[in-house]
């Protein structure tokens, strides 16, 4: 029992190494000393944050932070005596700084004091999209920058600070269409009834000398349910899907020769109910000024689902039109009602181009998935995870 006893004894004893352990922290306020200054208000963002000790004191931990939760990052010397930024501040903000210090006796010492970057003169303001609202499984999520940005560093800078979430959650990535303009898209289409956010932590950043993230909306979308339109100009057959059943298939006519439709996915960009259609608009050799109705647009260049009264004995039996797939109007009106938004229209067996990824509408998915992680500053070097779906190919998403 000796052993025992002596242990408890000393473990209970009230010496001062005890007493270190439980005093409350000293004020180091003298102690310690910051290049910013305390409660100072337009300090300069380009210039780092340094601490350093002044009486000989250790400095144990230095933690700096903006209103925002932002870590600057930093680097202590060797000797415990400095500290200073490995990262940039942000502009126009309001940052905490704690610094944990020790005295030779080991005693621990406590110093907070608080200071504002002045606000930057240029911003680099990002337009989130879509709009807020209930999409299509296929909808991109996008963000239009007021400035270009190239190198590599700083796309990877805004782009991580472009946050997305779902429920539930999916695999997705990034990708620049160019310096000003950037889609975010899951590996396959979104999950039917699926809640998106997207949010941009960038304000603030220093992207560059002088140019500094500016304010960003975000975004709330819901998808509704998961509807895959594939329109055949082999069988001259629209089968519609919805939630994985097929729900409708209607006789069409698509691009005649010389006027092909576009093989690959498209995303439904608008729904007009009347849109008056003239061969001017598409520069054909054969006239027509036409008014259409329920009219659902596929590209930027024209391209649409609408009734086609006039050539109902051609539809299912052959390609009569100059791009569009047209349908009677009674399909048409169907059709219409039933699809939205960001809904999947994907043409097969054309003996026209590949619908372009960027630039004519929403064709994002005609990018496999290697080479659209390949467009991320973040994802682009990482190992890939798995086989891509390979939307090139063509085959039907449903």
């Amino acid at each position: 029992m000796a052993p025992l006893t002596v242990g408890l004894a000393a473990c209970g004893t009230g010496d001062s190494g005890g007493d270190r352990l439980t005093s409350a922290p000293y004020d180091a306020t003298d102690a310690v000393s910051v290049s910013t200054g305390a409660d100072s208000t337009g300090v300069d963002p380009e210039k780092p944050l340094k601490v350093a000790s002044e009486n000989g004191d250790t400095l144990t931990d230095v933690f700096a932070t903006d209103a925002a939760g932002r870590v600057v990052p930093g680097e202590l010397s060797a000797d415990g005596r400095t500290w200073r930024s490995t990262g940039p501040l942000a502009a126009g903000a309001r940052y905490t700084v704690q610094v944990s210090t020790e005295n030779g006796e080991g005693a621990p010492g406590r110093r907070t004091l608080r200071f504002e970057t002045r606000s930057a003169s240029e911003h680099l303001d990002v337009k989130l999209g879509p709009d807020n609202g209930t999409y299509g499984v296929g909808m991109p999520l996008t963000a239009q920058l007021s400035r270009p940005v190239k190198k590599p560093e700083q796309r990877e800078l805004v782009e991580r600070a472009l946050k997305v979430e779902s429920r539930p959650r999916v695999e997705g990535s990034w990708h620049w269409v160019d310096s000003k303009e950037l889609h975010y898209r899951p590996r396959t289409y979104w999950p039917a009834h699926a809640t998106i956010t997207l949010r941009s932590s960038l304000k603030g950043l220093k992207v560059r000398k002088g140019l500094y993230g500016g304010k960003a909306k975000p975004v709330r979308i819901r998808t509704g349910d998961r509807i895959v339109a594939v329109a055949d100009a082999s069988s001259l057959r629209m089968t519609v899907r919805k939630n994985g059943r097929t729900i409708h298939t209607i006789p069409i006519t698509t691009g005649k020769a010389g006027y092909e439709t576009r093989n690959g996915i498209k995303v439904i960009l608008t729904k007009e109910p009347y849109v008056r259609m003239t061969s001017a608009s598409i520069g054909a050799s054969d006239f027509y000024d036409l008014g259409v109705h329920w009219a659902t647009r596929l590209t930027n260049s024209g391209e649409y689902v609408h009734g086609a009264p006039w050539s109902v004995g051609s539809q299912g039996v052959s390609n009569t039109s100059h791009g569009c797939t047209g349908m009677s109007s009674a399909n048409a009106k169907w059709f219409f009602d039933t699809v939205h938004q960001g809904d999947i229209v994907q043409h097969v067996n054309t003996a026209g181009e590949t619908m372009a990824p960027f630039g004519n509408g929403f064709g994002d998915w005609n990018l496999d998935w290697k080479k659209w992680r390949a467009g991320s500053a973040v994802e682009g070097g990482r190992p890939e995870g798995g086989g891509p779906a390979d939307a090139a190919r063509l085959r039907p998403q449903v």
